[in-house]
């Protein structure tokens, strides 16, 4: 059990608490003890800003059987104690009515909290899309990483990295929506390459207001970016056969006529623009059926 914790924080943040495993208990060389959870208080700074009220009441039931599993992450401030890294099990705790928590205590100063704070929380993907993006451009900005040293960091990859980053550039009613859950990373992801604000905007509240799925939302955009071209566009070069015939049909009926042609097959429109002119066009083919002994069906 102790070596799945281990893996769960990833190299990053282990190196960074300078420990190997944060389920060790005190009696094996590691300063995990019994904090009254009064004396704990949450970090300002913490990344991650929403928790899903369903999932704390979940985690706070299981709390209630066996209390917290894994030691928050402290450090000392006067006589108490802030959260570095564990808010989560630390809110959980205050639902299931603990008046105590187990805790390791570090003695960090601000730059080092708040880099453990973002990489603990990116690590364990706790954040939404948008939160995870802000913290991963505070962890490069903060630190002057690069994107291939920030994914190092924390385990992922650069491609990751980049495009989780991107979701910044979206219009702010897209970002808002990612927040608020009602957009995924997927749909998120879909939109960003959408320079148009106005466009991405409409296509985000269309897929909402639809509940499209990120395959949908992909194939929009995809339209988006490149539309099929118009009827006119996409006609080929007419021969030179149906051209004469085009120009030959336009004397005989006096009217406009057009062709569309793929080489292979296509139409012919024949245009009137009043009863008089389809009366004239019908008695010029019932004379040309005539002429030819064409019966009337």
């Amino acid at each position: 059990m102790a070596n799945n914790s281990n893996k769960g924080l990833g190299r990053g943040l282990s190196a960074l608490l300078d420990i190997n495993d944060i389920d060790m208990k005190a009696d094996e060389g590691y300063d995990s003890l019994e904090v009254d959870i009064n004396r704990v208080f949450p970090n300002k700074e913490q990344p991650r800003k929403t928790f899903d009220e369903s999932a704390l009441r979940e985690l706070a039931e299981s709390v209630k059987q066996h209390g917290v599993i894994q030691p928050l992450i402290l450090t000392k401030r006067g006589d108490d104690f802030l959260i570095i890294a564990g808010e989560r099990r630390y809110r959980a705790a205050l639902l299931a009515g603990l008046r105590s928590v187990p805790a390791i205590v570090r003695d960090y100063d601000d730059r080092k909290i708040r880099e453990i704070a973002l990489i603990e929380n990116l690590q364990r993907e706790d954040l939404n899309p948008i939160e995870a993006a802000v913290a991963l451009k505070s962890l490069i900005t903060d630190y002057g990483l690069t994107q291939e040293e920030a994914a190092d960091r924390i385990g992922k990859s650069r491609s990751g990295i980049t495009n989780t980053l991107r979701l910044l550039t979206l219009q702010s009613d897209v970002i808002e929506m990612v927040k608020n859950n009602q957009l995924s990373a997927g749909h998120a992801r879909a939109l960003v390459v959408v320079s148009d604000p106005d466009a991405q905007l409409k296509m985000a509240k269309k897929a909402v207001a639809e509940g499209l799925s990120v395959r949908a939302v992909e194939n929009m955009v995809k339209l988006f970016l490149n539309p099929p071209e118009p009827v006119e566009k996409r006609k080929t070069e007419n021969s030179i056969e149906l051209k004469t015939l085009v120009d030959d049909m336009q004397r005989v009926f006096a009217t406009k006529v057009s062709a569309v042609s793929n080489g292979e097959k296509g139409r012919i429109y024949i245009d009137f623009f009043s009863k008089d002119d389809l009366d004239r066009i019908v008695e010029i083919i019932d004379d040309w059926k005539e002429d030819n002994f064409i019966p009337t069906v």
